[in-house]
């Protein structure tokens, strides 16, 4: 695993091309704040895009039945299994992190005919 930052300056074409390559993946989204506590957002919901607008300052995390919006990002770490996304950390203005975990979707075989 390689843990890496991303500079705010590439996040817009970062998640663009990130988030071509890992639509269908599954996701878990937590967020963490010293108010709240640890709470799940999604548990493993397939992933629709992820995308950075930098006129509004918004990252938006789209799962199925989910769209979490992080107003005003700070950091975005990254950990890299080989070429694979594994997980992110996004930390917000107000020093909560989000974190959003990748895992490949279970292949189970065709239902009996």
């Amino acid at each position: 695993m390689s843990i890496s930052k991303i500079d705010k300056p590439n996040w817009h074409d970062y998640f663009n091309h990130m988030s071509k390559i890992l639509i269908g993946k599954n996701t878990e989204l937590d967020v963490d704040a010293l108010e709240i506590g640890a709470q799940v957002q999604s548990d493993w919901a397939p992933l629709l895009g992820i995308v950075y607008d930098p006129h509004s300052d918004i990252l938006a995390v789209m799962v199925e039945g989910l769209d979490h919006m992080i107003r005003r990002p700070q950091t975005v770490y990254v950990d890299m299994t080989g070429a694979a996304l594994a997980s992110m950390e996004v930390i917000d203005a107000d020093q909560v992190r989000h974190i959003i975990k990748l895992r490949d979707p279970l292949m189970l075989p065709p239902p009996p005919h």
